[in-house]
């Protein structure tokens, strides 16, 4: 795994794993058996907020 952040989506996602918040929201959506959106919102982030533009 790259850990260089493509854009604002990996680095959010990156802090909510540090502070525990992404475990947490782990836990909740598997108890109403529904996607949080992490995924889809991450690349949405990363895309429109990249680091770098190639």
């Amino acid at each position: 795994m790259n850990n260089k952040s493509k854009g604002l989506g990996d680095s959010i996602e990156k802090f909510t794993k540090a502070t525990g918040i992404k475990k947490a929201v782990d836990a909740v959506a598997k108890a109403t058996n529904t996607d949080c959106g992490c995924g889809k919102r991450r690349d949405t982030l990363n895309r429109i907020f990249p680091y770098d533009r190639d």
